[in-house]
C-alpha cells in the first residue's frame, strides 16, 4: 500500500457568481457576503472531510480509492493510495486518523508514520457490510454507521445498523438496529447525545449517551435523513441532502446552503475553524462562516 505521498499540487479556487447563496437574514450563520468557493474539482466522489489540529482537511475520493489533503496554504496533495474504499474520516486525541473503508469491510486507524491498525472488521464472527461514517466520543469511544449500497448478495450482518467500539477498542456493540438505511453520524462535544441519520427512512434521529456508550431516549429530529453531519459551538446540526441544510437544537429549520453540485458531507475547518467545508460530487466547496466548528 502507498502511504503519505503528499504529491503538492496547486489548488483551483474560483468564485461562483451563478451559485445560489442564503439570502441576507436566511441563513446568519455565514459570514457577511459569504459566497461559495470551489476549491478543488476532478475527483470521481469526494466524501469524508475532517479537519486535522492545525485546520489542514483531509477528505476521501472513494472510487478513486485516495485520500487528499487541503493545506492552510491552499496546496493540495494525496495522502494515501489504495484506501480500500475510505469513506468517512475521523482524528482520534492521538492524530490517529481513522477510516470507514467500506470496500473492505473495516474500520482502521492510520497512524501519523502510516502505520495503518485494523479496529473492526466483524461482528459476531461475520464481516461487516461497509463502514460508512463515523464520530469518536470524548472516551476515545468510536460510533459508526454499516449500510449497505449496491449489491446485497454478500452482505453478512442481518440488516444496516450502528456500531459502538469501546475507547479500550477491544468491544464491538451494535447500538441502533431498527434503522433502514443509517450513514451520517455526529455527536455533541460533551459526549451526551448523538445524532444518526436514517437515510434509508429519510429521517434523524437523537439519543442519549449512556455511560458504558450503548443508546437510550431515541428522539425524532428531524423528518430528513442525511449523507454526512457535523455540528457547529452553538450545537447547531448540519445535514446534506440536495444541499446543505441546517437546523438548530430543537429541530429548527434555519436555512440553507445551495451548491453546483450535490453535497455529500460537510465539516468545519481552516486555521480559525470558521470555514465550512463541504465534498460534494466531483469537487469540494467551502464558504466562511460566523460560527465555529467543535
Amino acid at each position: 500500500m502507498k502511504t503519505l505521498l503528499f504529491i503538492s499540487m496547486t489548488l483551483l479556487t474560483a468564485s461562483f457568481a451563478g451559485c445560489k447563496t442564503p439570502a441576507a437574514g436566511k441563513l446568519k450563520l455565514l459570514a457577511r457576503d459569504a459566497k461559495i468557493q470551489k476549491i478543488a474539482a476532478g475527483f470521481k466522489f469526494t466524501e469524508g472531510p475532517i479537519a486535522d489540529v492545525r485546520g489542514n482537511l483531509y477528505f476521501t475520493d472513494i472510487p478513486n480509492n485516495r485520500i487528499h489533503i487541503i493545506f492552510l496554504d491552499g496546496a493540495l496533495a494525496t495522502f494515501m493510495e489504495n484506501t480500500g474504499g475510505a469513506n468517512g474520516l475521523y482524528f482520534d486525541e492521538d492524530a490517529n486518523l481513522l477510516a470507514c473503508r467500506g470496500g473492505d469491510r473495516q474500520l482502521v486507524s492510520i497512524g501519523p508514520d502510516g502505520k495503518i491498525t485494523v479496529l473492526a472488521d466483524k461482528f459476531n464472527g461475520k464481516p461487516l457490510n461497509s463502514p460508512n461514517d463515523l464520530w469518536i466520543d470524548p472516551k476515545g469511544g468510536v460510533y459508526f454507521t454499516d449500510p449497505r449500497y449496491g449489491n446485497t448478495d454478500n452482505m453478512f450482518q442481518n440488516g444496516e445498523h450502528v456500531y459502538y467500539l469501546t475507547p479500550d477498542r477491544k468491544k464491538l456493540l451494535r447500538v441502533i438496529a431498527d434503522m433502514i438505511r443509517p450513514n451520517g453520524i455526529i455527536g455533541t462535544p460533551d459526549g451526551k447525545r448523538l445524532y444518526v441519520a436514517d437515510l434509508g427512512g429519510h429521517k434523524t434521529f437523537r439519543y442519549r449517551i449512556k455511560p458504558d456508550g450503548t443508546l437510550t431516549e431515541k428522539t425524532l429530529f428531524i423528518n430528513d435523513g442525511s449523507d454526512g453531519m457535523t455540528i457547529d459551538i452553538q450545537g447547531n446540526i448540519y445535514i446534506t441532502t440536495n444541499a446543505v441544510k441546517v437546523y438548530n437544537l430543537k429541530g429548527k429549520f434555519l436555512g440553507q446552503i445551495d451548491l453546483p453540485e450535490w453535497p455529500s458531507n460537510v465539516t468545519f475547518g481552516g486555521p480559525k475553524n470558521d470555514t465550512l467545508f463541504i465534498t460534494a460530487r466531483t469537487s469540494l466547496y467551502s464558504i466562511k462562516t460566523n460560527t465555529k466548528g467543535l
